[in-house]
């Protein structure tokens, strides 16, 4: 059965995505569209249109164009998204960088896609130098001024120029990274007519009033960053307010000194608003709505939030590979749904070992379709073959049901990737990092239940020799990005596996809710 949701189907423009995303922005002329949290810096729609069109004039006269790649490494701040749009109307895809990686990680990210041009920040223009001697990297951009560096307001060219042609279904415009449902990150393509349908599907499901104002902390490098909360605000006309990182007391009163309507958050901020003392020091009383992303909310967290400062939480659902597939309106009574499909997509649930088509209630691996599915993934041609089926549905390695209105139910994840705080966490790396200490036997590492983080990471360990946990939470946390560190440690005799050496991470799951 093929579950498409009560939402009616929209024409999607076969259009390029930053003629898209900013075709009202002259029209919304003075209003601003971006500024720091500090108000330092700020962007009318007039300003930013202006200064993507001088900026993609400027990287193309430095030989940058169609098929060409441009790496994002900075947080949250008013110039990424000039940037970003910059290389997509120059004709070129976008590769966007996580600040907390690794060099190693980053380096291999680079590598992988071929990136000509860096764009980061002063405070990463140390590591994006070394990036530039050990990658294909020709040109390192910064906002603002480092050494060795190019200025990004050297980009920006007395006049633009026009853009070239793109064919927006089959070409490139962002490469996001997932670790899928198994191993480790791969490059996921997305074409402009992805950007698109999604953005204008998510606009439609979760408008935005006239006048609204956003605040901007879920990271661009995310997909429920870089889809709902920059480019569907900016499509909008909203003003959107940046973070660079996120402080719960800063937070709050950004909230309250920006009269902010509009929250996009993790679960971790929703237990923030609940319960910290925090919140009552502040004026949130311009909040209209929030939506959650990134991990599953707990419906009792948003109606404590709901019954506390008197705000309804959405809740979405996608992945990287299927970017926001399912939304719970802003305004409805929390019941533990993601809500039916956004416009255009569909959906159904299988059965886990037959493959059979599943009805309501009954439980089955997720699959959707649609025009915001990914192309496939970069250079992994058989990865792409394993979670794309021939007719266009997508696997999204998740357990769930749904309902008779045709609303989605998650259950549990089959791909079993760990989520902290919103960021994805590969178990297949954490094991290989605690496999490589010479007194580690053998490791397992699952998420487990965190009311702050969603998950952590908990390794299980046989030891060859003596070795604390503490001793091999820090081995690991040299290696890895500090999202990625794994938060607690057991000793174990044998780690649950098949007969063909997979490890049984349901078994551990199983064990640590009967631990309590």
């Amino acid at each position: 059965m093929i579950f498409t949701g009560p939402r009616p189907r929209v024409p999607v423009p076969g259009t390029a995505f930053t003629d898209f995303v900013l075709e009202r922005a002259e029209q919304y002329g003075d209003t601003v569209a971006l500024v720091d949290v500090t108000g330092g810096v700020r962007y009318t729609y007039a300003e930013l249109a202006d200064a993507v069109r001088r900026a993609a004039a400027g990287l193309r006269a430095r030989g940058f164009g169609r098929g060409d790649v441009l790496a994002m490494l900075s947080p949250n701040r008013p110039e990424y998204p000039i940037a970003f749009h910059a290389a997509a109307l120059a004709g070129g895809a976008v590769v966007v960088l996580n600040p907390l990686d690794t060099a190693d990680d980053l380096a291999d990210r680079l590598d992988e896609t071929g990136a000509k041009v860096l764009v980061t920040v002063e405070a990463e223009a140390e590591k994006a130098a070394g990036l530039l001697a050990r990658t294909k990297l020709e040109e390192v951009v910064v906002f603002g001024e480092a050494d060795g560096a190019t200025p990004f307001a050297a980009l920006l060219a007395d006049r633009p120029v026009p853009a070239p042609d793109v064919d927006p279904a089959a070409d490139v415009v962002a490469v996001l990274h997932s670790s899928g449902s198994t191993g480790y990150p791969k490059g996921v393509l997305l074409t402009h007519r992805n950007m698109v349908a999604n953005v204008l599907q998510t606009s439609l499901v979760a408008p935005l009033a006239e006048g609204e104002t956003v605040l901007a902390v879920p990271p661009f490098h995310h997909a429920f960053g870089l889809i709902m909360t920059l480019n569907a605000s900016l499509l909008q006309g909203a003003t959107l307010v940046t973070m660079e990182r996120f402080d719960p007391e800063a937070y709050l009163r950004a909230i309250q000194e920006h009269r902010i309507s509009r929250l996009y958050i993790v679960p971790t901020i929703a237990v923030l608003l609940a319960k910290s003392p925090l919140v009552d020091r502040y004026d949130l009383t311009s909040l209209r709505s929030a939506v959650s992303g990134g991990a599953a909310l707990d419906p009792a967290t948003a109606r404590e939030v709901e019954a506390r400062i008197g705000l309804r939480i959405g809740q979405g659902y996608g992945l990287t590979e299927g970017l926001v597939s399912f939304m719970q309106l802003p305004g409805a009574e929390p019941n533990g749904s993601v809500g039916p499909t956004t416009p255009n997509i569909e959906c159904k649930i299988v059965d886990i070992t037959t493959g059979a088509e599943l009805g309501p209630n009954e439980r089955g691996e997720v699959l959707v379709r649609g025009p915001h599915v990914m192309k496939g993934y970069l250079n992994a041609e058989e990865a792409t073959r394993q979670v794309l089926e021939p007719d266009g549905f997508l696997h999204t390695g998740d357990l769930g049901y749904m309902d008779e209105q045709q609303e989605l139910f998650l259950v549990d994840r089959i791909k079993e990737l760990i989520k902290y705080k919103g960021q994805q966490v590969s178990p297949v790396e954490l094991e290989a990092v605690l496999m490589s200490h010479p007194r580690v036997a053998d490791a397992a590492v699952i998420g487990v239940p965190d009311e702050e983080a969603s998950e952590l990471p908990k390794g299980f360990v046989v030891v060859r020799e003596p070795v604390t946990a503490e001793e091999l939470m820090a081995f690991v946390a040299e290696r890895v990005a500090p999202y990625k560190k794994v938060r607690r440690i057991e000793f174990v005799e044998q780690i649950p596996r098949t007969p063909v050496g997979k490890i049984e991470r349901r078994t551990l799951k199983e064990r640590e809710r009967a631990a309590g």
